[in-house]
Parts: structure tokens; C-alpha cells; sequence
């Protein structure tokens, strides 16, 4: 066998090995009843609950955080973060939390999260009249 035909064989197989490592990244965007019923990892979206606590002590500790979170079916869940908080983490419109639930404490464990913030940059209105 040529050397060029098993180089190219070894390339196609790395390929192949990289895409199926990489498709646990290509996982679509669920909510808390798939995380419920699933062991698995999952990425869920929704909206910060003001109106609970918002617990991070950086002094006790720099990485944990805990909050609650409502996806977009209206389900709430306690989510824990072995993270410091995100700057600006209030002020998020949208949370994107990738992690899977704890069963036996009843709570999403978020191994990471992606915050959308409102847009610094709106246009201001500007009114014209005519005289």
C-alpha cells in the first residue's frame, strides 16, 4: 500500500473522530422537562427570575453561585454554578445554561452559560416635524 493512501486514510478517520466529538457541541436547545427526563447534558433557555434570590458570596466563595431560572415553557428550576458570576449577569434579557439535572437535590447543575444583555447600542428616537 502506498504511503499516500494510508495518510489520507489516518486524515479521514481524525476527521471523523474530531465531528463525533465535536456533535455533543451541535446539541439543540431544550428545556427543563427534556433536562428532567434525561441524564444527559442539555442546553436550556429562558429568563432570570428577579423576583428570587440571587446567591454569590465571593468571599466564602468565589465559584458558586445559585439562582433561579424560567425556560420558556414557564417552568422554573434552582440552577447551581461552580463559577463566578458573570458581570452584568441582572441585567441579562435571555440565559443559555448547558448542564444537566440533579435528580436527588432537585436542582440544574449549569457547567456553562452564555447571557444576552440588552443591546448598549439602541438608536435614539428622533422626532422631525413639520412647521
Amino acid at each position: 500500500m502506498k504511503k499516500t493512501y494510508i495518510i489520507a486514510a489516518v486524515l479521514i478517520v481524525g476527521a471523523l473522530v474530531a465531528l463525533m466529538s465535536s456533535s455533543n457541541e451541535l446539541a439543540t436547545y431544550s428545556d427543563f422537562t427534556v433536562a428532567d427526563n434525561t441524564g444527559q447534558s442539555v442546553k436550556v433557555v429562558g429568563k432570570l427570575s428577579k423576583d428570587k434570590e440571587i446567591f454569590y458570596e465571593p468571599s466564602k466563595d468565589p465559584n458558586y453561585m445559585h439562582f433561579f431560572m424560567r425556560d420558556n415553557n414557564g417552568l422554573e428550576r434552582k440552577v447551581v454554578y461552580y463559577a463566578a458570576k458573570p458581570q452584568d449577569f441582572e441585567l441579562s434579557e435571555q440565559v443559555v445554561i448547558t448542564g444537566k439535572m440533579d435528580k436527588a437535590e432537585d436542582i440544574f447543575v449549569a457547567s456553562d452559560m452564555l447571557l444576552k444583555c440588552p443591546s448598549k447600542y439602541k438608536e435614539d428616537e428622533v422626532e422631525f416635524g413639520m412647521n
